[in-house]
Formats: C-alpha cells, structure tokens, sequence
C-alpha cells in the first residue's frame, strides 16, 4: 500500500528517532508546517542526491534536483514564529519510507507516493560491539557537558538500531555514507558498519 506524502528535500539524512532543526522561509514549506501542525500529520524529510532545492538569494530556479529514495518521516515538535515570515521548526524523526514516484505541485511543493517501511526491530546489541554503545555514552556524557542535548531521552542503550543511528548521526562521514546506512533494514548491521568505522578510526579498542 502507498500513501501521498508531502516532501522536504534538503543537505541532510534524517533517522528514526533522531532531533532535526529547519529554519524555514519559502511560501511553500511555511504552508507546508503551518497544514501538518494544524492537522497533526507528518511530512517526508527526504536527502538530495543531486541539486540545490531550495532557491538562494538572486537565484529564480534551484536547478534540476535528484531526491534519494528513501526517507524518513518527520513530525513537528515546536514552532517558533517570532520572525516575521520565517518558522524554526523543531522535528522528530520517525518511519522510514520508499518514494515509488514524485510530482511537484505549482507552487514547487514535492509530493511523493510512498510506502511506509518496517521500523527497526528492537535487538539488544551483540557483546561484540559493547565498546560502541559505550563510546556512545561517553560521547553524549561528554556533550551534555558542553550544553549539547543532541538527543532526546530516554536513551536505549539496550537497541542496536537506536544506537547505530544517534552515531551515524554525530559521525563525520559523508552525506551518502549516512543515507546508505539509514536504508539498511536490519540494525545488527548497520550497528556493525559502525562499529567497524569506529574501530578503524581508533575511537574505540
């Protein structure tokens, strides 16, 4: 079964569960958050593969844009309208979806038609890779420190995919890296993946 959803393009791979802040100014996305708050529904956060979407300042078009496909859906969870015309936006990330095709309103907004994929099972990580889930408390210990709440709690050191996806997203790794690993259907590998990158990179014995 697929179902329409409306679609943000942008520079960033969002993963289930994870925190995602917008600044947002175009008519288009301001309609966009002001329809999803106002009926409580959630839009699709979807990675560029190709192109700039959103338009810069003296540029009338963005150019050709390639969407990746698949993304995750996303709800809202404040708005701050202080600004005259521009809207931060604070989301949290949920399912994952497959966009089976794409059409663009009039007014450039993206809809897709998609199909809502299997969350992550919940699977207590294997004892292989303990170092890295407590390297990940370490490192939001050491966040938390400096004023830095990149997550939001209750943090489940117990689900490898929950895990796997709050390092892939402190990672510094590539844009495409981190949409790879986001498709990936089972956590135990892609909490491998990590593991393994962690270890290369000497971040963990």
């Amino acid at each position: 079964m697929t179902e329409e959803l409306p679609l943000f393009p942008l520079q960033t791979v969002l993963f289930p569960g994870g925190l995602l802040s917008l600044k947002v100014f175009e008519a288009r996305y301001l309609d966009l958050a002001s329809t999803c708050l106002r009926e409580k529904r959630p839009f699709g956060v979807v990675a560029l593969r190709k192109g700039q979407e959103v338009r810069r300042s003296g540029q009338d078009e963005p150019g050709a844009v390639v969407l990746e496909d698949v993304g995750v859906m996303a709800e809202i969870l404040e708005l701050d309208g202080a600004q005259p015309g521009i809207l931060q936006l604070r989301c949290r990330g949920l399912r994952r979806f497959r966009i089976e095709r794409t059409r663009q309103r009039a007014d450039g907004l993206w809809i897709g038609e998609v199909e809502i994929l299997p969350d992550d099972e919940p699977i207590v990580p294997a004892e292989a890779v303990h170092e890295t889930v407590r390297g990940l408390a370490n490192a939001i210990a050491s966040l938390k420190g400096k004023g830095v709440e990149p997550f939001e709690a209750p943090y489940r050191f117990d689900d490898a995919g929950w895990v796997a996806n709050r390092w892939c997203e402190i990672l510094p790794i590539p844009l495409a890296a981190k949409q790879r690993l986001m498709e990936l259907p089972d956590a135990r590998v892609r909490l491998a993946l990590v593991d393994e990158f962690l270890r290369g990179q000497g971040v963990v014995k």
